[in-house]
Order: C-alpha cells, then structure tokens, then sequence
C-alpha cells in the first residue's frame, strides 16, 4: 500500500492551490480521527480523505459528470499507483453525482467530513483570532442557519454525513472541531502571527 509521504507527493503534484491541499489535510484529521474512534485502518482512512479532492484543480468537474472528471479521473490514477480499491471506492462515493453508493464506515466518514471541514475553515477564518480554537459547536450551527455564509457548502450533506455516521450533529460538529484543532497550525488557523 503507498504511504502517506506517498499520497502526500501525488497530491502536491495535482493540487497547487494551497487552500485545496489544507482542505486535504483537514478532511483527513477528521477522517483519522473516526478511524481511531471506530477501532480501524487510521493509514488506509487517511489515504482517502487526503486524497479524495487530489485530481480537483485539474478536472473539477462543474458538470458533475458520473463518468469524467473529479473524482472519476482521479480513481484511475490512483488505480495505477496501487491505492487500495476501498481507498478508492469512498472517494468515489463521496461524489453523489458518481453513482457510487456509500457502503461502509470509510466511505460514511470520508462523506461526513468532506463539506464539514471545509465549513469549519470557514467559520474559523471569520473570527478576529483566525483559529479553529475559538471556534465552539454552537456558533458553527449558527453559521448553518446563514445561507449566505460560505454559500458554497452544502448543509444538507453536513446534516446527511453526521445521519449516515449515526452521530448527532452536535457530537459530529464537536468532534471534527476537535480532530481539526489538532492539525490547526498546518491549516494556518491556530491564531499565530494575528493582530
């Protein structure tokens, strides 16, 4: 199975938007966080959320085409480099317009956490400090209630994700805060160099 340094390497080779590689990285400490917490393959779960967006920049996909584009490109290349086909099978199901439907726990989690800690970012990037630990459950279910607020993240797969995990939205929105806190200066959100 490639390692992480591995996936790390191929995602900076397709992704150079800085923003797109952090929003990897947060989806991934989601993700690793519910491997632990499910008793599983923290590694092999990784590998899915820091890879499920890598082919994003060059084939975005605003058609949302099942068969082109992202994440059906991707897939192929990571078919090609030896990426596990469960790794494979949650990013593609993390795309509803694939067809690929979710099926287990990977595919569950990598859903739940993709738009979450991508709304995350956002609720943190608006607070005078710029981090993730000044960001408290309550305020992100606020932020929901806001359609204009990070207009481009879709609530209702935030609620979806946290159903389909059987977690409360509460405990889903906490725990993520948690696992993402955790990385916060890598995703430039720890409040350090803010006046």
């Amino acid at each position: 199975m490639p390692t992480r340094e591995d996936a790390w390497r191929l995602l900076c080779e397709f992704t150079q938007n800085e923003n797109l590689r952090r929003h990897a990285l947060g989806v991934e400490a989601c993700v690793r966080a519910y491997a632990r917490k499910f008793h599983t393959d923290e590694e092999l779960w990784g590998l899915a959320g820091l890879l499920h967006d890598f082919d994003y920049e060059r084939w975005p996909n605003m058609e949302r085409s099942p068969n082109a584009g992202h994440p059906t490109q991707g897939s192929e290349i990571l078919r090609q480099n030896g990426y596990p086909e469960e790794v494979i099978h949650a990013i593609l199901s993390h795309a509803d317009y694939t067809g690929v439907p979710r099926q287990n726990p990977l595919d569950h989690a990598l859903f739940a956490c993709d738009e979450l800690a991508g709304f995350l970012v956002a609720c943190a990037l608006v607070k005078p400090t710029r981090s993730l630990h000044d960001v408290e459950t309550a305020s992100v279910k606020k932020k929901m209630k806001d359609k204009a607020f990070a207009r481009g993240v879709n609530r209702d797969d935030i609620r979806l994700g946290a159903q389909e995990l059987g977690v409360s939205l509460d405990d889903h929105i906490a725990f993520c805060i948690e696992a993402m806190r955790g990385i916060a200066p890598a995703l430039g959100l720890d409040g350090q160099g803010q006046k």
